[in-house]
């Protein structure tokens, strides 16, 4: 029978994630607020996948990786969030092994496939505003999905590159994860071996899943930026500057964080520090991103006028 490569390793059968306190009241408030953002996510991103999908106006390229987006980030915080509420409000704070190693893998395929995927939405705004007479010939539907796919596939392969390499170390006790849920920084902090080429192994990795696809937004942004400013008009500046705004907006949260937490050396890593940093890639970014293209976005706030049938929605 195939066995995965960490079965022999490994005496712990559970972890136990420690959370954010011991203290019963903080627990309750965090509980609330979290549930608030959890559920304002899945609403929110729900809400921005409905009005894409209804409104035919909106089956552009554009708002069809703002869909995808969504979705991802629907995912991702269904990945933690749900198991952090449960104990924030219960004794019993243990996740087993193998749960342990599915959230992992599945956190990171999610992540990964998002970070690539804001690189395609640069590389579709410097289409669309660098090549606008040849935009609907360029980013073809079939082009769209093959490039949504190629995301999903580094996220896929990198991911189990990033769990193999982090749960083939002995893990013998203690079994204490200083997180929230089972993130590759605190796992590591657990084994009972010399984990000097997982820090290698992250860097090389981080450099390829963060900084790659940031060299390609920076690029695709200078390219931007450089057309914006031939455009005579200020009110054409404007209208060509808001369609990337946004998008700036969530790479910054999300890409920032991200960055800082998975290519710093595990020996200077904080418990405390890395908390924060989770929430804001993983929960505040997905909270955020649909308030942010919605308030920015005059088609997105046309669409759902029309859903509610407000008589806006005409004008």
């Amino acid at each position: 029978m195939w066995k995965f490569p960490w079965d022999n390793h490994s005496s712990v059968s559970e972890f136990i994630l420690l959370g954010f306190s011991r203290d019963s009241q903080i627990n309750t408030i965090l509980f609330n607020i979290f549930l608030f953002l959890y559920l304002s996510t899945l609403v929110g991103n729900g809400l921005i996948v409905t009005l894409i999908h209804l409104d035919s106006r909106l089956h552009t390229p554009m708002y069809f990786f703002l869909s995808v987006l969504s979705i991802l980030d629907m995912s991702y915080v269904t990945t933690t969030v749900p198991q952090m509420l449960v104990h924030l409000i219960c004794q019993k704070k243990t996740i087993s092994y193998v749960g342990c190693v599915a959230q992992m893998y599945i956190f990171l395929v999610l992540g990964i496939t998002e970070g690539w995927l804001f690189s395609v939405m640069a590389y579709d705004r410097y289409v669309a505003i660098c090549y606008p007479l040849r935009y609907k010939v360029i980013m073809t539907p079939w082009l769209c999905g093959a490039m949504a796919i190629f995301c999903g596939l580094w996220g896929i392969s990198c991911s189990l590159v990033y769990t193999v390499f982090t749960m083939r170390l002995p893990y013998c006790g203690p079994n204490e994860i200083n997180h929230f849920f089972c993130e590759v920084p605190a796992v590591l902090k657990l084994a009972c071996a010399d984990t000097s080429l997982n820090d290698q192994v992250d860097f090389i990795l981080g450099f390829i899943l963060l900084l790659v696809p940031l060299s390609f937004i920076l690029a695709s942004y200078v390219r931007i930026f450089a057309t914006i400013l031939k455009i005579r008009s200020a009110q054409g500046q404007l209208k060509a500057f808001s369609t990337c705004a946004s998008h700036i907006t969530v790479v910054t949260m999300f890409c920032g964080p991200a960055m800082f937490m998975y290519m710093n050396p595990g020996a200077n890593a904080s418990p405390e520090r890395d908390k924060k940093l989770a929430l804001f890639y993983n929960i505040i970014s997905a909270f955020l991103n649909p308030i942010i293209y919605s308030l920015r976005n005059k088609d997105v706030k046309r669409a759902f006028l029309k859903l509610t049938g407000s008589s806006k929605a005409s004008e």
